[in-house]
């Protein structure tokens, strides 16, 4: 899950959480199948001669299913989707009291080793997802079925027009990937549509139980847009005789019929049948830039409202309801703090089960998480809750915290770890929601850090990969307590202008201090870090 130099730099996948192993069902070609309607190939093809393929990307394995017993407070009835194939299960595991829950990916809470903490903190280091490139040309076609791409016309993912991409291979690997995404155009015109049949229409027998859990899945996130591309052209699959692999981009939108697309890349695998090339199976999207999306692994129970979207397995559903309530409150305390535009039209929120911890969006994050935001493109981050970590007490500084950096990061990520405390510090500003400084439960671990050495530098305070839970909690406490500092002299509004600066528009400290606040950033500096101090006592 990493951007290259738009992630920050310590963020690291944890060596205690290894990658689960491949999930056959997602990672290759299932067997050969039944026939289909077929697209009429050009009477004078050649036959497509084999040409090298790329390595597959695999799948995850998910561990077994358990109950879960927790109370679910009353709220709206999820929506689930009704033809669920459950081919992926979950482990549900109720915290263990005294566990810390600290740091990472982009939040997580943070206790000491066998120490019970009321706290629920979630250090951790914002994860970057797709900008840029991906996330910026899947533009709407004139005249279309509403979210498919019309060959020719549209652009891909990176911009390209047809013409552009027509260059690459040979004239028979031009006309088979025209063929492929003809079959997927119809294919997302189904999925849009609702029609279930056609949609499994294009795949080989084996493949459609995968394809019946993802439909299910996007049509219980009321999938608005589906846009495939392809990205090159299609390349024999080596030793396998009428097996091809076609990289796919794919651009989606959920619940809102106008938004810009969020996108994803995954590998198509087909067999020619005759001249008609038929869908044997996917591959999970690639752990860069953002790994595999939760609607693609596993099967889904959803819950939409105004502000929120919340999302789990069957195994959570009953959380749903509870969950949803929680995130439309934390919604509207995050959309006072979107950053360089409006807030998102909806907040995602998937809450994830053990196996699912390991699997969603490339997994490996350590063992302390609570929560991380994930840019997945179109302005948009998605945010994975650890149902491992998370307490009833815990779900709502948690949300704000998180759901603050969906609607305050850019698109593109920030790229300078020196900017950490500030995007941290917001974050935690609006998970205490409020509150008195002298009711923030991370004093204690930011008066440890004061005393085991920190250097005095905001710009420094960052922690390492394998930093402990108070290192990690005295690390966020101190960006909170700069930040509401802040707060506390120029107001909220001048602040956000000080993070658009730095963390959008990518300028020092030096120059958004002049700009912004009129006074120098070497004096402000200073002057955080003594309330910092004050604060602590």
């Amino acid at each position: 899950m990493t951007v290259g130099d738009e992630q920050p730099p310590s963020r690291m996948a944890d060596g205690d959480e290894p990658r689960p192993a491949a999930d056959a069902a997602d990672a290759g070609p299932p067997p050969v199948g039944a026939a289909d309607a077929p697209v009429p190939a050009p009477a004078d093809a050649p036959v497509p001669a084999p040409v090298p393929a790329p390595a597959d990307t695999v799948g995850r394995t998910p561990a077994a299913p358990a109950d879960d017993a927790a109370p679910h407070p009353p709220g709206p009835a999820p929506a689930v989707g009704a033809d669920l194939v459950s081919d992926a299960v979950t482990t549900v595991i109720r915290p263990v009291p005294g566990l810390p829950v600290g740091v990472a990916g982009q939040e997580a809470a943070a206790g000491r080793p066998g120490t019970a903490t009321k706290r629920r903190r979630w250090p951790l280091w914002t994860v970057l997802g797709l900008a840029l490139a991906l996330g910026l040309a899947l533009g709407l076609v004139a005249g279309a079925v509403p979210g498919v791409v019309l060959r020719g016309l549209a652009p891909d993912a990176a911009g390209r027009s047809a013409a552009d991409r027509d260059d690459a291979g040979t004239a028979v690997q031009r006309q088979l990937g025209e063929r492929m995404i003809a079959r997927l155009d119809g294919q997302a015109a189904a999925l849009l549509g609702g029609d279930r049949a056609r949609f499994l229409a294009v795949a080989e027998p084996a493949a459609r139980p995968a394809l019946t859990r993802r439909y299910a899945a996007l049509r219980a996130l009321r999938v608005t847009v589906w846009r495939p591309a392809a990205d090159g052209v299609p390349a024999a699959v080596d030793g396998v005789p009428g097996e091809w692999r076609l990289t796919v981009t794919v651009g989606y939108c959920f619940v809102v019929p106008d938004c810009a697309p969020s996108t994803t890349q995954w590998g198509t695998r087909w067999r020619m049948a005759g001249e008609e090339p038929r869908l044997t199976g996917l591959e999970p999207s690639r752990t860069d830039p953002a790994g595999a999306r939760p609607w693609e692994v596993s099967d889904l129970a959803v819950a939409v409202g105004a502000r929120a979207v919340v999302a789990t397995t069957p195994a959570h559903r009953g959380r749903l309801p509870g969950l949803l309530a929680q995130a439309e409150a934390a919604a509207r305390s995050a959309d006072r703090y979107a950053v360089g535009g409006s807030p998102p039209a909806r907040y995602l929120v998937y809450f994830a089960g053990k196996a699912e911890w390991q699997r969603w969006y490339g997994g490996g994050r350590p063992k302390w998480t609570a929560g991380y935001a994930v840019g997945v493109g179109g302005g948009r981050h998605d945010v994975v809750l650890n149902a491992q970590s998370v307490t009833p007490a815990g779900v709502d500084d948690l949300l704000r915290h998180e759901l603050t950096h969906a609607a305050a990061l850019p698109d593109r990520g920030y790229a300078d770890r020196a900017s950490w405390w500030l995007v941290e510090g917001l974050a935690e500003y609006a998970g205490a929601d409020g509150q008195p400084v002298d009711r923030y439960e991370g004093v204690t671990e930011v008066r440890d850090l004061l005393r085991g050495g920190w250097s005095g530098r905001l710009d420094a305070v960052a922690p390492a990969d394998d930093a402990s839970g108070g290192r990690v909690g005295g690390a966020y406490g101190v960006g909170y307590l700069a930040v509401r500092h802040l707060v506390d002299r120029y107001g909220e509004q001048r602040m956000l202008d000080f993070y658009r600066a730095v963390v959008h528009d990518r300028r020092s400290p030096e120059q958004a201090a002049d700009e912004v606040f009129g006074d120098p950033w070497s004096v402000l500096h200073d002057d955080c870090v003594a309330y910092v101090r004050a604060a602590v006592g």
